[in-house]
């Protein structure tokens, strides 16, 4: 594929018979529009498909000219805007932007069979005196399990070790219109003195477990109270979640799998006599 002489912008052949339109140098945008339209111009007799401008924030200036050529949004970071147009008169197979958020719940246990339970400042349950698992959002490249720990040491100051995904749950159109997907994690306490985070805590504290399970906002919501009747059953030895095993990928990434080990010996003997 040509590339500009000047480097203002160049242009590669993605995988999937489309193309992909980097802006390199700060530029006009009556200039920017007069190339894209040359360029667009030579794609389609080409039989090119999908065309992709990644444009830097730096270069927002062309934004409304990509417009008139025919892109359209497809997703946006903090750095920079993704575009996209598709040339044939065909539906366009172009692949959705990321449909999901992802959080995560802690239940905490102490050895006195006491829940680390939280206050929030503001939110849905800001004010309303409901105590409450520390919840947070999964950051970009963290793992679920990771991110249960980082979240409680945040809001209470309290270090915990991993144990078990207990449950999730799916919702949709709950956050900018994407679905959302809930982890609730087992951890275990490593510390016990709690700290809470002043900006976002309002109150931590340990809670018996049944006095948790017994607020009167538990009964109300449906979906609360089945958390916490899971969370007890685990408790109880009634109930096995899914811990986490690091494997690799085919490139050589950590990744977790989380699955159930209730009665799963069968499956590392295997591993270990083929090995």
């Amino acid at each position: 594929m040509e590339v500009e002489s000047v480097e203002l912008l160049s242009a590669v052949d993605d995988d999937y018979g489309g193309v992909v339109l980097s802006v390199k140098q700060p530029m006009d945008s009556t200039l920017f529009s007069s190339k894209l339209e040359a360029y667009m111009s030579n794609w389609r007799q080409q039989g090119k498909k999908g065309v992709w401008i990644k444009l830097p924030i730096q270069h927002s200036n062309l934004v409304d000219s990509a417009v008139q050529a025919g892109f359209k949004y497809h997703h946006a970071e903090p750095d920079y805007l993704m575009l996209v147009c598709w040339l044939p008169d065909t539906p366009d197979t172009f692949p959705a932007n990321a449909s999901h958020r992802v959080g995560v719940g802690a239940f905490v246990v102490n050895n006195k069979k006491e829940v680390l339970v939280v206050q929030e400042t503001s939110g849905k349950f800001g004010g309303t005196g409901v105590w409450k698992m520390p919840t947070g959002v999964v950051n970009e490249g963290e793992d679920i399990c990771d991110a249960a720990i980082r979240e409680v040491k945040e809001e209470t100051g309290i270090e915990t070790k991993f144990v078990e995904v207990l449950s999730f749950r799916q919702s949709h159109k709950s956050f900018f219109e994407k679905s959302d997907l809930f982890f609730v994690c087992m951890l275990q306490p490593q510390s016990f003195d709690i700290k809470s985070q002043a900006s976002e805590i309002e109150a931590a504290q340990w809670m018996p477990v049944k006095d948790y399970a017994a607020q009167a906002f538990m009964h109300k919501n449906e979906l609360f109270d089945f958390v916490a009747k899971i969370c007890i059953s685990q408790l109880d030895g009634n109930y096995t979640g899914f811990s986490n095993l690091i494997t690799c990928t085919s490139s050589g990434k950590k990744s977790y799998l989380y699955f159930n080990n209730r009665d799963s010996s069968h499956l590392f003997a295997s591993k270990h006599e083929q090995a």
